[in-house]
């Protein structure tokens, strides 16, 4: 699976916990989830979840400390898909 296509997936993902539109709008792999998107930590385990469903991985808390952006979930998603 390519980056984008995950990236494409994720965007789906999140676009039920953000409280900034406009930060959506302009999703890069450089957004933020929670300064970005003003989405809370509550949110951003149900996002975590969501995201093990979606792409069939598991993810340890450390890995999970580290989706902050973007970019990074990307990286984990990624690793665990390629383990």
């Amino acid at each position: 699976m390519t980056k984008e296509e995950i990236i494409l997936k994720l965007t789906t993902l999140v676009k039920p916990y953000v409280q900034n539109e406009e930060g959506f709008k302009n999703m890069s792999e450089d957004t933020d989830f929670i300064n970005d998107l003003e989405i809370n930590s509550a949110n951003l385990v149900d996002i975590i979840l969501d995201v093990e469903d979606e792409f069939n991985i598991e993810i340890d808390n450390d890995s999970m400390e580290k989706m902050l952006s973007v970019k990074a979930t990307v990286v984990v998603i990624q690793e665990k898909m390629n383990a």
